[in-house]
């Protein structure tokens, strides 16, 4: 699977929220999730806990730059993240745990999260789902065009995760 996204620090989540709705965007949910990363040779493995939402182990790689970059990634669910989590830590070890509170938000295909994450604070992510290979630069400028429309210009901008933010 893959997404096209963003990640920008967000100065006022409230504002964002109204610039969402007002876009039409259904607002899909509070979330709290815990995302448990594991050290891995390449790309990002983490384990992430949803309160009251079905786990996932999510495998991604994408390049650590900032502006809008493509993403690959595979997600599998969990209905036993304790014992997934003992299995990992036991034979990978666990490298970050990031902890945060997401509204989640759907404008046609792109996911927008607004997120507060404990310790580092407000951000604001576009993921833009692409579902076949000639649909990438769609997805891309559609990306491109709500950092217009949110006004998020590229100081704010940021091309790491929050694990690497957290280290």
């Amino acid at each position: 699977m893959q997404n096209v996204e963003i990640k920008a620090r967000c100065t006022n989540l409230a504002a964002a929220k109204e610039i969402a709705l007002g876009l039409g965007a259904q607002f899909a949910g509070e979330l709290h999730q815990i995302d448990t990363y594991f050290n891995v040779a390449r790309g990002r493995l983490k384990l992430r806990e949803i309160d009251s939402r079905e786990s996932q182990l999510i495998y991604y790689e994408r390049p650590d730059e900032s502006g809008a970059r493509l993403s690959n990634y595979h997600i599998y669910p969990v209905t036993n993240p304790e014992s997934l989590k003992a299995i990992l830590n036991s034979s990978l070890g666990i490298w970050r745990v990031i902890e945060k509170q997401r509204s989640l938000y759907w404008f046609d295909n792109v996911r927008i999260h607004l997120d507060r994450v404990a310790g580092l604070g407000d951000f604001i992510e576009f993921e833009g789902i692409v579902e076949s290979a000639d649909q990438t630069h769609v997805v891309h400028q559609k990306v491109e065009r709500l950092q217009q429309i949110f006004g998020i210009s590229a100081s704010h901008l940021n091309g790491l995760s929050y694990s690497d933010l957290a280290g």
